[in-house]
């Protein structure tokens, strides 16, 4: 038990008395040493082209007026042509003919387009290397290797070196 006390009274002691110190210290560099290192860099660009791709669906609505509209005038012409019961067979006649002349006008107004033109994109990579070099500088303090890199070889290195006892 007097031991135990003993010892924790002379790590108290110690305590009290114990001490740091922080000095800096300049350190030649032993040797430099040149490191080559290959940085690969990926660059986006967008590549695009026009493409035509077809066309599946078609508006039919402008020619479903044109008919319309065909029929009514030719209904109304062979109303006007015919006489007693021929007239009837006139405005039938008329109507149909009018529907396809109104079809076939309004179908020629526009073209049914097959195919249309797209803008198409899309992201590429451009890779480029470069080279960085940096030097590796070696020296000893205290006995012990340190290294330290910076973009030239030094001739010095400061270090900071704290004691505690």
């Amino acid at each position: 038990m007097k031991r135990m006390a003993l010892f924790i009274s002379l790590c108290l002691a110690s305590q009290l008395f114990g001490e740091v110190v922080h000095f800096v210290k300049r350190v030649r560099v032993q040797k430099s040493v040149e490191v080559h290192h290959i940085v690969t860099k990926k660059v986006p660009y967008e590549e695009c082209w026009e493409e035509e791709i077809p066309v599946e669906e078609y508006d039919e609505g402008s020619d479903t007026l044109g008919a319309i509209i065909g029929g009514a005038a030719g209904g109304i012409l062979g109303h006007q042509v015919g006489g007693g019961s021929g007239k009837t067979a006139a405005t039938v006649g008329g109507a149909i003919i009018g529907t396809l002349v109104g079809k076939n006008l309004a179908e020629r107004g526009h073209e049914r387009p097959g195919y249309k033109r797209v803008r198409r994109c899309r992201t590429r990579y451009k890779e480029s290397e470069d080279t960085i070099v940096e030097y590796k500088n070696i020296a000893k303090v205290m006995g012990r290797r340190i290294v330290k890199y910076s973009d030239r070889p030094l001739d010095f290195i400061t270090v900071d070196v704290t004691l505690e006892y």
